[in-house]
């Protein structure tokens, strides 16, 4: 028999286990983020998230090596690929090393990252939502559920893992857009500034962010349309300084 919880006041069934938090997600995203109310616990998506970053990692460093991920993000960079490749070769060796090393051990430290992103991105949405809607939710929650949204990214992992292992092309392995989900993965040879702003048009990232505007908005206690303001507001924003920036280093 269920025990039975008090949110706000209200008296409900025993919560959700985290399992069931994970695939309500996929099925029934406001049962999760409801249940966020109750316990801001994380640690499974976040597992789950390290298992498959750094299965990819590991897949990537074996089947293509890190040594041609540097080149074809060189490849991908003209005016970066020039200033390298302008160098004297000892200068040029040294250099790819060095860009080879970073962009592995980077790689091997994403669960970090992932920990880093979500801090920075739950505190920009928990003042957003406070301070601009007044809404009266906690960094927890926010935490909790931008974990929660980005369960749809494991997809993306999964995605690169089976890519690598078992149909990629080393030659032609891009770490920045592995696979194709996104406008711009199927416009390689457009100008830089033009694949930043087409990378944004990702079914699994769109995802994340309907995920984000639901579960925003019922820990924030707000409409649906406040909530897509402010999350749909700050991609906005991320979208334009991307392009901004590829233009810039393009």
């Amino acid at each position: 028999m269920n025990d039975v919880v008090a949110v706000d006041g209200q008296h409900t069934e025993q919560g959700l286990s985290q399992v069931e938090r994970v695939v309500d997600t996929f099925i029934a995203p406001t049962k999760t983020f409801t249940d966020i109310l109750r316990s801001t616990s994380w640690w499974l998506p976040f597992l789950l998230a390290v298992m498959v970053s750094l299965g990819v990692t590991y897949a990537i460093d074996k089947q293509v090596g890190f040594d041609r991920v540097v080149e074809n993000v060189l490849h991908d960079s003209p005016k970066q690929e020039e200033q390298i490749s302008s160098l004297p070769p000892d200068q040029r060796a040294a250099r790819m090393k060095v860009m080879e090393a970073g962009y592995k051990y980077v790689s091997y430290s994403t669960p970090i990252i992932i920990l880093v992103i979500s801090a920075i991105g739950a505190l920009v949405n928990w003042g957003s939502f406070n301070f601009g809607l007044g809404a009266r939710t906690t960094f927890g929650e926010m935490f909790c559920v931008w974990m929660y949204a980005s369960l749809p990214r494991l997809l993306s992992g999964l995605l690169t893992l089976v890519t690598v292992c078992f149909g990629g092309n080393a030659e032609s392995f891009n770490l920045k857009n592995p696979v194709g989900t996104n406008i711009a993965y199927y416009l390689p040879d457009s100008a830089p500034w033009l694949k930043a702003a087409l990378g944004f048009f990702d079914v699994i990232g769109i995802w994340n962010l309907i995920l984000l505007v639901i579960g925003t908005s019922i820990v924030a206690k707000v409409s649906r349309g406040k909530a897509a303001a402010v999350v749909v507001g700050w991609w906005v924003l991320l979208l334009i300084l991307s392009v901004v920036t590829a233009a810039a280093s393009s």
